[in-house]
C-alpha cells in the first residue's frame, strides 16, 4: 500500500511539474493532480491497442484518449485499480495488459521472441558450418586439380 501511495505522489508530481515540459506526453484531462496520477499510474498498466508498442499513458491515439477517460470515471465512482485493470481485461482480453499474465492463452507472447531467438541462432550455426565446409573441401577432383596446377605453372613461366 505504501508503495502505491509512494507511486500516486510520484505520478503527481510529474504531472504538476515535468508534463508541462515535455509536448510529447499525452495531457492531464483533470485539474485533480492526485486523480490524474491515479489515471495515470492505472494507464501505465495497459497498453493503447491502435499503437501497440506504447502504453495508453503516453498514446495520443483517440482510442487511448478514450480509455484515459473511462479511467477517470471509473475512479470518481470510487472503483479500486484492480477493478478497472479486470474491466479492461473482461472487455479487451490479455493482450491490453502492458505485461500480460503467463498462462495457456499467452504463452506465445512470453515465449515466442525467444523461440525466434533460438530458430535464428540454429539457422546461423548451420550457414557456418555449410560455409566452412564449402571453404575447407575441395570440389575439383583430382584430375581437375593437376590441370589447375598446369595453367597456373604455364602462366608463371608466361611472364
Amino acid at each position: 500500500m505504501l508503495k502505491q501511495g509512494l507511486t500516486v505522489l510520484l505520478a503527481a508530481w510529474w504531472l504538476a511539474v515535468m508534463m508541462p515540459v515535455l509536448a510529447g506526453e499525452a495531457k492531464p484531462m483533470s485539474n485533480d493532480p492526485v486523480l490524474e496520477a491515479r489515471v495515470m499510474v492505472i494507464a501505465e498498466e495497459l497498453r493503447c491497442l491502435v499503437c501497440q508498442n506504447e502504453t495508453i499513458a503516453a498514446s495520443h491515439a483517440d482510442l487511448a484518449v478514450d480509455l484515459r477517460s473511462q479511467i477517470r470515471i471509473k475512479l470518481t465512482q470510487g472503483q479500486s485499480s484492480q477493478q478497472i485493470l479486470d474491466f479492461m481485461v473482461a472487455r479487451y482480453g490479455d493482450f491490453v495488459l502492458y505485461r500480460p499474465p503467463l498462462k495457456a492463452s499467452t504463452v506465445l507472447l512470453w515465449v515466442g521472441p525467444f523461440a525466434l531467438l533460438l530458430l535464428a541462432a540454429g539457422v546461423l550455426a548451420l550457414n557456418i558450418r555449410r560455409h566452412r565446409g564449402a571453404a575447407t573441401g575441395s570440389s575439383m577432383t583430382e584430375a581437375e586439380q593437376r590441370r589447375a596446377q598446369q595453367l597456373l605453372d604455364q602462366e608463371g613461366g608466361a611472364s
